[in-house]
């Protein structure tokens, strides 16, 4: 296996650097490792120096006159043999920038390497954009339906998780998510009709059934009005076989003793069942985020988000709760946005809101 290592480090000094005398310091190091050389000089502005090897590994040598020098390094070869060969070249490089600058070194930083090309992706972003790396070691599942690419991964610390296009939904290692979409362990869901909107996973519905409700039906979402959920027939699938630490036996049948799951668009069901006078103790909207986009009238997901909450608010009993998630913490104008959304529904509403940490998350979550 063959992997391309991308690491960064840099230096930053308590004056201003003499470029030239950096370059001239650092240049013996690259040249002893055969790499070819060229320097790009700017007038006031610094040095960019790129180093490159016969096989193709380069380095980046950046000098700026204000005191920052930074090096990034490309290899090709194996994990192992890789990663000796950077770490030994920049060792070379602090132990000369120590000695040039003489204790003026304010900060040195070097970032973890970045293996890319691997069989396994073990990078995936938070929802605020942070480039997370987890500790994937096993392509579990991995299918394209005919909405999303579905993909299991197994992680050392969280066990299975599920990523639907690119975004990480939930792992086995989860339960707090599900617990707080349901209440927290506050609600008392004995004897009562119970609605689930999206939940593919199967977590929800499995924690709900163990408290004896009188019926809980889950259905799922409409494609072509969102991108990206969690049920579609294969999610359910790739779960039933691979999440069961999350959902139990109960997607093993779509219809259980006080259960049904509905493969269908939730939101000709939601018209029916206000159409029908159906009504719900409970509605659990485990269908999408929070939008990160603080633009309504440019995103079609807010449109959605905002036709959900008021056909949901129609079925649901005039005592009766609606519990959703909201996004990352960090998240603040969107978060903002969603509650200014809520004063906006057909009916007035009374809401409160509960922070917890989703371990495969790695960020809080309202």
């Amino acid at each position: 296996m063959w992997w391309k290592i991308l690491t960064d480090y840099f230096f930053s000094f308590n004056l201003a650097a003499d470029c030239n005398a950096v370059l001239k310091a650092l240049q013996p190091i690259f040249q002893e490792q055969g790499m070819t050389e060229t320097v790009h000089n700017w007038e006031d502005h610094g040095y960019l120096v790129t180093y490159i090897k016969k096989n193709g590994s380069f380095a980046n040598l950046r000098i700026h006159p204000h005191g920052l020098v930074l090096v990034d390094l490309q290899s090709y070869n194996d994990d192992m043999k890789g990663r000796q060969e950077v770490d030994q070249l920049l060792n070379k490089v602090e132990e000369r920038m120590k000695e040039l600058f003489h204790g003026n070194i304010k900060r040195v930083k070097r970032l973890p390497a970045i293996l890319r090309g691997g069989v396994i992706d073990r990078y995936w972003p938070t929802a605020d954009g942070r480039l997370v790396e987890y500790d994937i070691d096993e392509v579990v599942y991995d299918e394209d339906s005919p909405f999303q690419n579905i993909k299991i991964l197994h992680s050392k610390q969280f066990g299975n998780i599920l990523i639907l296009s690119g975004d990480v939904n939930l792992a086995e290692s989860d339960l707090a998510y599900t617990q707080a979409i349901m209440g927290s362990g506050k609600e008392d869901y004995t004897g009562k009709e119970v609605l689930i909107l999206g939940g593919g996973d199967g977590g929800i519905l499995y924690e709900i059934v163990k408290l004896k409700p009188k019926m809980v039906t889950m259905v799922e979402i409409s494609f072509d009005k969102v991108a990206s959920s969690n049920i579609d027939q294969m999610v359910i699938d790739g779960c039933k076989k691979h999440m069961r630490k999350t959902c139990g036996d109960v997607l093993d049948n779509l219809k259980g003793e006080c259960y049904q799951v509905l493969i269908e668009d939730c939101i000709p069901v939601l018209k029916r069942y206000a159409k029908e006078g159906r009504m719900f103790d409970y509605v659990i909207n485990d269908l999408t985020a929070v939008p990160i986009s603080t633009s309504p009238e440019e995103d079609s997901t807010w449109e959605f988000l905002r036709l959900i909450l008021d056909l949901s608010m129609k079925v649901l009993k005039q005592d009766g709760k609606y519990f959703t998630q909201g996004n990352c913490i960090n998240l603040t104008d969107a978060l903002t946005l969603y509650e200014e959304q809520l004063s906006r529904l057909y009916c007035p509403v009374e809401f409160s809101k509960e922070t917890v940490c989703v371990p495969s998350y790695m960020e809080l979550y309202p």
